[in-house]
């Protein structure tokens, strides 16, 4: 295939046509050989089959070259990112190695082609939102800002371009994706002009109707907002030349989505909406005299015009920690009408429309204090969290929060999202500080740890020793690092009362002289009432039952149960029973199942309700019997634990080989009432490696026999293998796992 096949006729028009923009664009920034080492590995990238068309039919280098053109020009970034997005295609389709990118172009460039190609990677598996691999494509987009700012322009970039792409389901993917996650990204980072269009560009495609609906309304408008803006905004103009200040004004309508959202939140029509447009007054001040001239122009306007105390919003004193800074108020205008008016200087408009990476071009670094401190509050609500649809719930709520700045009692700054409480903030300062919380003063008054804070409080945390997390807290509080820190202390406060539970039984037991049977117990906290195991135990950790009545009640149902057992005989195949002593399995002492980072040194048992064996997809369940006992993810009572006590789930899984450790699994067999496929069952079991045969029992009913099987296998697929040779034993009508 040559270049010319690679694009149509249409495309190579485009292509010399946004050659030629990229070069007025970053020609400033490339070194001296990048532009013809670029050119030659694209060619040679093309004609060798390499770069794939994606599911819209775009060519690949036309949607790179549109991406970086976005990058440099409104958002302003340099040569790695531009390099970064030509050349990742032809990284990860092995044209060229990544090893050969940094010796070529500096390690810079690598770098930022190694996150795109990880993001890539991610997509390739088809992920949906509420899917592991969209935790992991936010976890990705924490390492670089370059690669979050980059990605966010190639959504922008792919959404300008299917508007008449004919995979409608492709479309309406892409276009949800860039409202659930991409547009609350640009929100963080300040960058509003593609925000809103990403907003408006997804409500285009997924809400067709009301889109051009309320586009065609402000079509209609259009003269007569034109003609109010003109009015209010000359007397303005006026009042601000004779100040001596340099400055332009604009109207800015608001987006067709902010539109949609007022009205769908207000349940109004259009014609409710009364502020549909904000004035927008940009100084061209010196950066020493920018707060003084913004409070100029602010005086001159609400000297002119009535201003709403409770509408001003003030982002030059303590600017946004995406770097926005600006003074909005809100006025009333001619005809009785509130119009919002923002003041800013030409600096802070760039960064109000580039966002954060305009910081690079005014101070020559790659990132703010702000942003690595909410890049790494990304990381720890992904990492900590039990619940993926939560985590991802809570990391869109949080990006598109507005702030609160709050003051401590020696004056520290703190930033923390619209809608925190005090409880978020004693854990915003430290996790120690927040499970010791009882209350806080605020501004010198006493208020509880739900009390909702305010920009400019100032506020005392109030603690007690004797305080612990407690379970509504998770209601109380709003951010993500309050929230997996209280379900983490949740978690280790519930394993320290199994433990003391189950001591405090089995010293009880111990006292009595009475040899614990487990069955024995099971069977007896059924018949108490108790649908969870759980649930028993959380109430002797509670005191809420007496151990020793519990006690008592065993003993009896021993005695019962031994009694019937001793009444039994025999009958046909029945008299074939096996029990030989095999040591249980514990895992205190065997690195083979890793259990949640968070949760270190506590004893695990393997739970009966389902026996797990090695190669089983388990997970951890905290109870109060003993530490934390292990279940397979298809156990009986997986859904009830989960849906219940969410909380005291833990990630498990199997690690390296089982080491030949057995664990006891049981078997139900049925067949014909023999005493012979007995024979030939056992027989077989005696023969496999590492396989024994533990006890088995009989009973038998119209010439079947119903066999209970307990073999101590290493591994399922040791068990599988035992499993397809039983069933071929001659008589053998059914075989399965319990």
């Amino acid at each position: 295939m040559d270049e010319k096949e690679f694009f149509t006729p249409e495309e190579h028009k485009e292509l010399f046509h946004l050659y030629k923009e990229l070069l007025c664009l970053s020609g400033d920034m490339l070194h001296k050989d990048d532009c013809k080492r670029l050119k030659n590995h694209l060619i040679q990238a093309a004609q060798s089959h390499s770069l794939q068309r994606d599911v819209f039919g775009i060519n690949p280098i036309i949607k790179d070259m549109k991406t970086t053109i976005i990058v440099a020009e409104e958002i302003g970034m340099q040569r790695a990112s531009i390099l970064g997005i030509m050349l990742h295609g032809c990284v990860q389709s092995n044209f060229i190695t990544s090893e050969q990118i940094q010796k070529e172009y500096g390690e810079d460039v690598a770098g930022i082609i190694r996150g795109l190609i990880r993001i890539n990677e991610l997509y390739a598996k088809n992920p949906t939102i509420e899917s592991e691999n969209f935790r992991n494509l936010l976890l990705s987009f924490a390492e670089d800002i370059r690669v979050i700012l980059i990605m966010i322009a190639d959504r922008v970039n792919v959404m300008r371009q299917i508007k008449d792409a004919p995979n409608e389901s492709a479309r309406i993917e892409v276009a949800n994706e860039a409202a659930y996650l991409y547009a609350p990204l640009a929100h963080k980072l300040g960058l509003y002009k593609l925000k809103s269009e990403l907003e408006d560009l997804s409500l285009k495609y997924t809400q067709h109707d009301i889109y051009y609906h309320i586009k065609e309304k402000l079509n209609e408008t259009k003269a007569s907002r034109d003609r109010y803006i003109t009015a209010f905004i000359k007397p303005i103009e006026k009042k601000l030349e004779e100040a001596g200040l340099k400055f332009h004004m604009k109207g800015r309508t608001k987006s067709i989505h902010s539109i949609a959202q007022k009205m769908k939140k207000q349940q109004t029509t259009f014609e409710g909406i009364y502020d549909l447009f904000a004035i927008r007054i940009i100084l061209d001040s010196p950066l020493e005299k920018e707060k003084q001239e913004c409070w100029q122009a602010y005086s001159i306007v609400t000297d002119m015009y009535q201003p709403n105390p409770k509408r001003l919003r003030d982002w030059l004193s303590i600017p946004k920690s995406n770097g926005y800074e600006s003074l909005h108020i809100t006025v009333m205008g001619p005809e009785g009408k509130w119009v919002e008016v923002q003041i800013r200087t030409e600096r802070m408009d760039e960064i109000a429309e580039r966002g954060l990476a305009a910081h690079w071009r005014y101070k020559g670094i790659k990132g703010e204090t702000g942003l690595d401190e909410w890049l790494t509050s990304i990381r720890e609500a992904l990492e900590n969290s039990d619940n993926d649809m939560q985590a991802m719930d809570q990391f869109k709520m949080e990006l598109y929060e507005d702030e609160v700045f709050i003051f401590s009692p020696k004056g520290d700054l703190y930033k923390l999202p619209k809608g925190a409480t005090v409880l978020d903030f004693a854990f915003h300062i430290h996790s120690n500080l927040g499970c010791k919380c009882i209350g806080g003063k605020v501004n010198n008054r006493n208020v509880p740890i739900r009390y909702q804070l305010h920009s400019g409080d100032q506020v005392e945390i109030i603690t007690s020793n004797t305080q612990t997390p407690k379970q509504d807290w998770i209601n109380i509080v709003t951010t993500s690092k309050a929230r997996s820190k209280i379900r983490q202390t949740l978690k280790e406060i519930a394993s320290k009362q199994a433990a003391f539970a189950k001591e405090t039984l089995e010293r009880k037991f111990k006292n009595r002289k009475l040899e614990y049977d487990e069955a024995v117990m099971m069977r007896l906290i059924k018949k108490e009432g108790f649908k969870e195991v759980t649930d028993f135990y959380q109430n002797i950790a509670d005191e809420t039952i007496d151990i020793n009545d519990i006690i008592d009640k065993y003993v009896v149902m021993l005695k019962k149960e031994n009694e019937i057992a001793a009444e039994l005989q025999p009958r046909s195949a029945e008299n074939y029973n096996i029990q030989n002593n095999l040591d249980e399995y514990a895992g205190s002492n065997t690195d083979v199942l890793v259990i949640d980072q968070n949760l270190k040194g506590i004893d695990f048992t393997l739970s009966k309700c389902c026996n797990p064996i090695y190669g089983d997809d388990v997970f951890g369940f905290i109870t109060v019997n003993g530490g934390i006992k292990i279940h397979r993810n298809d156990c009986p009572n997986a859904a009830q634990m989960k849906a219940r006590f969410g909380y005291r789930i833990v990630k498990a899984r199997w690690a390296g080989k089982s080491k030949g450790q057995l664990y006891p699994i049981t078997l139900t067999v049925v067949g014909n009432d023999d005493i012979g496929i007995v024979n030939n069952i056992t027989s077989i079991i005696s023969k496999e490696d590492n396989i024994q045969l533990r006890s088995i029992g009989i009973a038998s009913n119209d010439g079947l026999f119903s066999g209970t099987l307990t073999v101590m296998v290493n591994d399922t697929s040791k068990l599988e293998a035992l499993i397809r040779k039983l069933r071929t034993v001659k008589g053998v009508k059914q075989i399965s796992r319990n």
